[in-house]
């Protein structure tokens, strides 16, 4: 549908439409229910959906609430369920998601809705913390920079491009059924020491992702992967954790 609002710069057809944001809305200060609330707004298909959430907010509901910091793809704070699936609002652009019909937006799934948009994501940062994220030497403090060969920094180059968005494990159906599980995002992280030429604790991760909540509870479904804004082969990375407990070989 063509909006009736005049182009900017003179030309002959607008570059706006009119599109319907549907947003899963709760308040627990108001309901303990959650609702769908409909907005129409006008704007450029080649804007982001995170631009239509600022639309909304500064111009026609202020209450509306969300997370986003950097608003380029790599704080990972603005992540949500776009159409159904997680995305990162500020790399969703208008023109990819059918504006045509109902952009429906909602919060990320097993996580819980503290407000609107917002989750609560202090048990998906426990776990992150839990695997000991962090490099892990003995011995005295060198004088200069830990050495590394090309080769051994590309064994865990994919994993380092992780930005927590938690994405990946709210799209996990394992997670949706047992919060306790660690998730991709957190094997993930430990994949990235595990196989790090410097640290020295890799026994002690893969021990802790050997428990009833680590690695093996993993069904392979590629959800994790799919939904990924960097692109990582969680999938993969997973795998090789679990080789690397099966081998003792990292």
């Amino acid at each position: 549908m063509t909006s009736d609002k005049q182009p900017r710069g003179g030309g002959s057809e607008s570059p706006y439409i009119t599109a319907t944001f549907r947003i899963r809305r709760f308040n627990p200060e108001i309901s303990d229910e959650a609702t769908w609330q409909d907005f129409r707004i006008e704007i450029d298909p080649k804007e982001r959906v995170l631009d239509g959430l600022h639309k909304i907010k500064w111009d026609v509901d202020g209450s509306l609430t969300f997370r986003r910091s950097c608003a380029h793809g790599i704080c990972g704070s603005d992540a949500m369920r776009i159409n159904g699936k997680n995305r990162l609002a500020c790399k969703a652009l208008i023109k990819d998601i059918n504006p045509e019909k109902p952009i429906t937006i909602e919060p990320l799934k097993a996580l819980t809705v503290l407000k609107d948009l917002v989750v609560d994501m202090e048990p998906f940062f426990q776990a992150y913390r839990d695997v000991m994220p962090f490099l892990i030497t003995s011995g005295n403090e060198p004088t200069r920079e830990r050495l590394q060969s090309p080769e051994d920094r590309e064994r865990f180059d994919d994993t380092t491009k992780c930005i927590l968005c938690a994405a990946c494990t709210s799209s996990c159906p394992v997670f949706w059924n047992d919060g306790q599980y660690f998730g991709p995002a957190a094997i993930v992280n430990a994949h990235r020491f595990i196989f790090d030429s410097r640290d020295e604790a890799a026994e002690q991760r893969l021990e802790i992702l050997n428990g009833q909540d680590g690695v093996w509870r993993c069904r392979t479904i590629f959800n994790c992967t799919e939904v990924c804004p960097r692109g990582i082969e969680i999938t993969n990375a997973i795998r090789e954790v679990k080789r690397a407990l099966i081998t003792r070989r990292v």
